[in-house]
């Protein structure tokens, strides 16, 4: 079986997590917010973290964003 995290970008901890008063939890990836769950997805993630500790942490988070890099970022646009 193949390491998970074969360019060790997990290492520098890119994800992170905020849990706000209404139980919602938004997930950051470099400081930019990716994605918000809310209800029972957001229950469970935080059930999965509570688990966790150290890499897996990253993981789990990883995990729950998916694929997100993959051709659905949008540009900056300049001001003109």
């Amino acid at each position: 079986m193949a390491p998970i995290d074969q360019r060790n970008i997990l290492d520098e901890e890119p994800f992170q997590y905020q849990v706000f008063k209404d139980h919602k939890v938004q997930i950051f990836w470099n400081n930019k917010p990716v994605m918000l769950l809310k209800g029972l997805a957001a229950q469970e993630l935080l059930k999965k973290l509570e688990k966790s500790e150290g890499k897996d942490i990253q993981l789990v988070l990883a995990k729950a964003t998916g694929n997100f890099k993959r051709g659905n970022e949008r540009a900056l646009k300049k001001k003109r």
